[in-house]
Order: structure tokens, then C-alpha cells, then sequence
């Protein structure tokens, strides 16, 4: 074999399996959960009625979810077992090199530097998207979690938490993907198409391209051999029953995340109607409903008694009915009191004593713009008590 033939091993059996595991739950958990999250969208509508409609949609969603977690325990633990046992250097640790090889690659491609920069076993590159993948897994857990478990979740955090983790989990999905469809493919099947996660080894070529320095130093014997047999066997001894011990404690958590309370999925009945039926889009908020009309004075044979008008014997109680809603005590206008309402918001007076025209109160609700309204006779009496000069 020439040198240039020469092969190098670069992952194991398992860690290929682990990565086409990783594969096939990232791109189902893209899938189920980007039609969810455009549920509107034409190609959703279609993804879901032929996925079964959307109870089973998130139901593979889900469980895609749960392999993923799994997963993520079965590399900690491989991780464990390279670092500990084998006495493995802790090469996806990011270091000041990285940050050397980043700017020299930079210039690099700019042509300003003759030379690749020579990169170790792990590159910046990978590195970064390694350590993305951990940031999302964290992000994508704990938001997960609190939707999964919205009861739990408002009991520890404001109600708000929840449409927060909402829009944290699906921006994060956005950026995921585009991560892998931008920046992953290009690395590893447009610039050179790397078969190393599916045969296991990488040419000589590829080697000098990607990793030279740990070319190097496996060409001058540099790379530390594997521990002595009966070593191994002494560190798989305490290693393993450790291992096994976390790793029935997280998988318990696991458990906990999925069973933690009932939810929708479980306490609703399924949903029967087309998958395009499911969703609705957003409407506004509707204003408050206004509460019926009540008689402010008393009457005789349908019209009211001529009288004195005041805050307290009517006026106040219909402007509290019709405007409380929006103008309580929390900031701004507040028409709650008399003192609040003569006072005013920060925009001025809403009501001028004698002045019907300089009252924003009657001006702005009488052109039929202003959410807020009165009735024909209440906005009568509220005339009146102005022009009455507004008394307590």
C-alpha cells in the first residue's frame, strides 16, 4: 500500500451507530417539530396528514425526544469510559489553538497565509458544532421540560415562562437546523465529502487536510499507548458500577421528565377533525365584554330624575363600569377614584371641571374611536357633571 493509500481509524463501530442514532432523531425531531411550529404552511398540513394527524405528530415527536435523552446519557457515559479507563485526552475541549487555527484559516482563505494551519485531532470547526449540539440538547431539555410539563412549571415560574420556552424552544430549532443544512454540510459533504463517520477512516489526504498535527504525530509515535491490560481491567472495575449507578440515576430523570404530571396529550380527548382543522390561526385578543347597562339614578316611568350629579351617587360607579377594565391602579390613566380621575395620566387632565371640551374623557370616547364606551343617557350625565363642575 502507498503512503497515500494508507487509511487511518478514526471512529470506532459504536460511535458510527451512535452518530446515524443522532441522525435519525435530530432529523425526526426537525421534521415533527418544525410543522408544528408552521402550522399554517401548506407543506405542514401535508407532513402531519401523512404522519396521522397531530396527536400522533407530537407523539413521535416525543419520542424521538426521549431516544435523544437516552442517547445523550450513552455519550457521557462513552465519554466517561475514554477519559477514565483509557486515559484519553480530552480533545473536544476548546483551547487557545482553536482560536489560533480559526484566524489562520481566516487568512488563510483571504490568501494572505501560504499554509493551512495544522489542526489536531478535533478542528475548530467540529468543535464548535460539537459544543453547539451540547448547548442545544441543554436549551432544548429544559424548554421542552417546562411544555411538557406546563403545571409544574407555573407553580416554580410566572405563567409567562411558558410561551417563553415556547419561543426559545422553536428559535432553537430554527438555528439547529440551519446549522446543519449551512454550516455541517458544507464541511463534511460539499467541500470534501467525509466518510469517515460511516466507514471508520480517513485517507492520508484527508488526514493533512483536516488533522496534520495529529498526522504528525502519530507518524513520529507521539500518541501515547493504550494502558496494560491488567490496568484496564482494575479502572473497568470502578468505572463500571459508577457508570452503572449514573446512569440509572439520569434515566430515572428521564422517566420523571416524561410522567411528571398529565398533561393536554393525556387528560384531552383526541382530536377527530383533518389535520388542516386542528390549528386556527391567531386572532386578537377581544376587549373586555362590556357588562350590561345599569340604571345609575333612580327612575320614573323610564327617564331619570333631574338631581344633583356627583362621583359618588352615580357617575363614578359608571365610569369605573365602562373604563375600570383598562384604567385600574396599574399605572398610566387611572379612573378607579376620584382623586386618580381628576388627576389624571401622564398625558394630562381626563377631566377639567366646567370643561366638556377640554375633558379627553368625553371628547375622545364621543367620535366612537376609543375602545371604551358609554351609552347615549351615561354619557349625558357625565356632560352634565362636568359642566356641573365635577364634584366629589
Amino acid at each position: 500500500m502507498s503512503k497515500d493509500q494508507k487509511t487511518y481509524t478514526r471512529f470506532e463501530v459504536a460511535q458510527r451507530i451512535e452518530h446515524i442514532v443522532l441522525i435519525v432523531t435530530f432529523t425526526t425531531l426537525a421534521v415533527t417539530g418544525l410543522v408544528q411550529k408552521f402550522a399554517q404552511s401548506s407543506i405542514s398540513i401535508s407532513i402531519i396528514a401523512a404522519l396521522g394527524g397531530i396527536e400522533m405528530t407530537r407523539i413521535i415527536h416525543r419520542a424521538a425526544s426521549v431516544v435523544f435523552l437516552v442517547q445523550a446519557i450513552y455519550h457521557l457515559v462513552a465519554i466517561g469510559y475514554k477519559l477514565y479507563v483509557e486515559r484519553k485526552q480530552a480533545s473536544m475541549l476548546p483551547g487557545f489553538k482553536d482560536l489560533q487555527d480559526a484566524f489562520q484559516h481566516f487568512l488563510y482563505n483571504l490568501g494572505l497565509r501560504n499554509e493551512r494551519p495544522k489542526m489536531d485531532r478535533y478542528n475548530f470547526v467540529e468543535k464548535a458544532e460539537y459544543w453547539a449540539m451540547v448547548w442545544g440538547l441543554v436549551l432544548m431539555a429544559l424548554t421542552g421540560f417546562m411544555m411538557w410539563n406546563p403545571i409544574a412549571t407555573a407553580r416554580l415560574l410566572p405563567g409567562q415562562a411558558i410561551p417563553a420556552a415556547k419561543v426559545a424552544h422553536g428559535a432553537e430549532a430554527i438555528l439547529a437546523v440551519l446549522a446543519i443544512f449551512i454550516w455541517h454540510f458544507y464541511h463534511v459533504h460539499l467541500k470534501t465529502f467525509n466518510k469517515s463517520m460511516f466507514t471508520g477512516k480517513l485517507s492520508r489526504h484527508e488526514m493533512e487536510e483536516e488533522h496534520a498535527l495529529e498526522l504528525e504525530k502519530i507518524e513520529k509515535g507521539l500518541i501515547p499507548p493504550p494502558p496494560p491490560p491488567e490496568v484496564l481491567q482494575r479502572r473497568k472495575r470502578i468505572y463500571y458500577p459508577v457508570a452503572a449507578v449514573l446512569s440509572l440515576i439520569l434515566l430515572f430523570f428521564v422517566y420523571r421528565f416524561v410522567t411528571f404530571e398529565e398533561t393536554a396529550i393525556t387528560t384531552v380527548s383526541p382530536v377527530s377533525a383533518r389535520a388542516e382543522d386542528v390549528f386556527v390561526p391567531q386572532t386578537p385578543t377581544p376587549l373586555p365584554t362590556r357588562p350590561p347597562t345599569p340604571t345609575p339614578f333612580p327612575t320614573q316611568e323610564g327617564q331619570i330624575l333631574d338631581g344633583p350629579l356627583s362621583w359618588n351617587s352615580g357617575i363614578g360607579q359608571i365610569i369605573n363600569q365602562r373604563c375600570g377594565s383598562c384604567h385600574g391602579a396599574m399605572g398610566g390613566l387611572a379612573l378607579n377614584s376620584y382623586e386618580a380621575a381628576m388627576r389624571g395620566g401622564r398625558s394630562g387632565a381626563a377631566i377639567v371641571a366646567g370643561d366638556v371640551e377640554a375633558s379627553p374623557l368625553v371628547t375622545l370616547v364621543r367620535d366612537g374611536k376609543h375602545p371604551g364606551k358609554f351609552e347615549p343617557q351615561e354619557l349625558d350625565l357625565i356632560v352634565r357633571w362636568i359642566q356641573e363642575g365635577a364634584p366629589e
